[in-house]
């Protein structure tokens, strides 16, 4: 499962009161070419301060992740403790402290010590195995139910190489980044330029077209390695290229799936597909309009095929639209036609493609041939209450 050259580790720190995993690293065995994509939010956490800079540089060797503490608004001191899990990680490894990258999650504005990482370094890195990814995806989580890994396998000329990615997330996730940690690693050959050119796009049809609950974090970053230890090069601009591009993006869209499936309190996973846009933009405000809406995704909840609630929130989204033209479907079951009400014959189809687990919500403007989908959660009551203390 793992690609050639990466080997895992995490254990329990302290980080957690509840004794949980919450420390893991990743190593590539040489240095591996990176590209990253980070939150939009301004409020920056320290992690992401320390490693942005070092992942612009094109190379990275080791990630060093937390769970338990955000390390976010906790000012110079903050920063220091980021600075200097870099700098204890480098040592413990060998490495050139440009090669560490650090990452964090749990809550904000909570100091955050540096002792749990001196007392765990030595066991962490002594723990370092080939197929202990699972540990690392483990020690991530906050209010996360499960694991979230993906792999896909491609081939150059022959040459097979492994696409492997983690990630977490559950609550606080909404597009240009959410309460979310993302790493891919590869053992293809490709550019530092060329990862991140492929990156964006890719992030931006799977994490950056998400939404849980319309909250964007302070520590959110996705990081993709590529070492080349399988020996498959990947030209740029090939059709070796574009292959990898879409397996980069499969991987990206298993595991904002995954988020969503797991958003917290969440019991559906609803896609919201817009078709007949006048232009991608068009079509991914509207996605994005209705996937984000209280009241769509309350409905969701109560399995209620209120399609007056999407047209409204199509009507919100900022696009010009003729609402005489929309038609909108709940998997094949139409429930509105050029706008209007299809009729009571309907309401019990429509409410049993809510019933399913996920289902597919497609909204034609009928104005042109753009597309775009988002997906979204239900908003359910476990959702207050898991927010509600989520500090204690």
């Amino acid at each position: 499962m793992s690609p050639k050259g990466y080997r895992y580790a995490a254990l329990a720190s302290g980080i957690k009161k509840s004794g949980k995993l919450d420390l893991g690293l990743i190593l590539s065995e040489t240095p591996a070419n990176c590209a990253g994509v980070f939150t939009q939010n301004l409020v920056i956490a320290a992690p992401l301060q320390v490693t942005k800079p070092r992942i612009a540089l094109g190379k990275c060797q080791a990630i060093l992740v937390n769970s338990g503490n955000a390390n976010a608004c906790t000012g110079a001191s903050g920063l220091k403790t980021a600075e200097d899990c870099v700098t204890l990680t480098a040592r413990a490894l060998g490495l050139d402290p440009d090669l560490v990258a650090v990452a964090s999650t749990g809550v904000i504005g909570q100091p955050m010590p540096l002792e749990p990482f001196v007392a765990a370094m030595p066991k962490l890195v002594a723990g370092l195995e080939t197929q202990e990814v699972a540990d690392v995806a483990r020690a991530m989580m906050t209010t996360d139910r499960y694991t979230k890994i993906s792999c896909v396998n491609g081939s150059v000329a022959g040459t097979p190489y492994t696409l492997l990615g983690v990630a977490k997330g559950a609550g606080m996730i909404h597009p240009n980044m959410a309460t979310m940690l993302g790493f891919v690693v590869t053992d293809a050959a490709l550019g530092c330029k060329q990862l991140q050119r492929l990156l964006k796009p890719a992030v931006d049809n799977s994490f950056n077209a998400i939404t849980v609950d319309g909250d964007t974090s302070t520590n959110d970053l996705v990081l993709l390695l590529a070492n080349g230890a399988s020996g498959a090069e990947i030209k740029p601009e090939s059709d070796d290229e574009k292959q990898f591009a879409e397996n980069l993006l499969q991987l990206l869209l298993d595991l904002a799936k995954m988020i969503v499936r797991d958003g917290e309190g969440a019991t559906k996973l609803a896609e919201i597909k817009v078709v007949g846009a006048q232009n991608p933009s068009a079509a991914r405000s509207i996605a994005k309009t209705v996937a984000t809406s209280s009241l769509v995704k309350t409905a969701f909840f109560g399995e209620d095929a209120n399609w007056g609630r999407i047209i409204a929130a199509v009507g919100y989204a900022g696009v010009e639209i003729n609402p005489d033209m929309i038609d909108i479907l709940f998997d094949q079951v139409m429930v509105a036609s050029a706008g209007l009400y299809v009729g009571p014959h309907i309401e019990a189809p429509a409410t049993a493609v809510l019933k399913q687990a996920e289902f597919c919500v497609t909204i034609d403007l009928h104005q042109g041939d753009a597309t775009a989908s988002y997906y979204t959660s239900d908003l359910t009551y476990d959702y207050v209450k898991i927010n509600a203390d989520y500090r204690s």
